[in-house]
């Protein structure tokens, strides 16, 4: 059957318009696999990069921070990594659990400490295990030490007619107890166990910061430090910020300076009221009322700045 040359023309159009809807779903489709490949570790597209760790508030035992510190030592496309302080401490595991997945990271790839505000107790503890340590002048930091807090309220409880009544097993268990005063000999096993941790905290002051432990002992007697004095005591490295610590990394572990720095951050859940209570505590007494740390911690609280 021949066709006329209108019919002729109206499937030649109609052929272009599926020759480019066509094009364009197939334009489409390249898009959204190469944005895929982007976002997967493996693609071969994701550029290389220099990442953003923050590590702020109160630090505790987090498995998720864990999780996120081991998977960008995996990442390949990383080729530095900056790690932001601002927290006055924790718990005792939780900075030595941070130093010690810091301290695997640098070993595979270049790390910077950057303190910011404050980077004192577990702060400045868990900073030991970056290759480098920069702070402002005004940082506060140090704060060497371990602290165990309770409290006793025999006398008040004598005032209101409450008599506790404790079965235990031993003279030292469950102490210190604060419905029972603390006798010498408790007084002595909870000193000896502040002491043994404290002394593991001041060993690696001492090996990672390369100072003799004479010197270190005499720096770890729970003072803060400025910025400033901790770089005349050798507690951290520079002065600087985010720049310098860039450039440090150019200079010192041939770490492009064109490398865009990106956060990579722990996913959690959404804050819950409780959490919420806790952050607005402004890390200080408050905090410590609201998010419980308990066993030994390592944290620096002023009453004010």
């Amino acid at each position: 059957m021949s066709l006329n040359a209108d019919t002729l023309l109206d499937r030649i159009r109609l052929k272009q318009q599926l020759t480019k809807w066509r094009l364009i779903a197939i334009v489409i489709a390249l898009i959204a696999v190469a944005t895929l490949f982007e976002k997967s570790s493996f693609s071969p597209i994701k550029p290389d990069y220099i990442a953003r760790i923050t590590v702020s508030g109160i630090i505790t035992d987090d498995p998720e921070m864990t999780k996120l510190i081991k998977e960008t030592a995996e990442d390949s496309h990383v080729k530095a990594v900056l790690v932001w302080f601002d927290t006055p401490g924790g718990s005792a595991v939780g900075g030595q659990q941070v130093y010690l997945d810091l301290l695997k990271l640098s070993k595979k790839k270049p790390t910077v400490a950057v303190m910011r505000t404050v980077a004192a107790s577990a702060g400045y503890m868990a900073a030991l295990g970056t290759d480098h340590i920069i702070a402002r002048e005004g940082t506060i930091t140090g704060s060497i030490g371990v602290i165990m807090e309770a409290f006793e309220a025999t006398e008040l409880a004598q005032k209101v007619g409450i008599k506790p009544i404790t079965i235990k097993s031993g003279p030292n268990k469950a102490s210190p107890n604060p419905m029972e005063k603390l006798t010498e000999e408790q007084e002595v096993v909870l000193q000896g166990v502040i002491k043994d941790f404290f002394n593991w905290f001041v060993g690696i002051v001492a090996e990672r910061r390369n100072l003799p432990l004479e010197t270190v002992e005499t720096l770890a007697d729970g003072r803060i430090y400025t910025g400033r004095q901790a770089l005349d005591v050798k507690l951290i490295d520079q002065i600087g910020g985010e720049d310098e610590a860039v450039d440090w990394l150019e200079k010192n572990k041939k770490v492009a300076h064109s490398l865009e720095i990106k956060d990579v951050k722990v996913e959690k859940e959404p804050s819950s009221l409780f959490e919420q209570l806790t952050q607005l505590a402004n890390g200080k007494i408050g905090a410590r009322l609201l998010q419980k740390l308990d066993g030994l911690e390592s944290i620096w609280q002023p009453n004010s700045l």
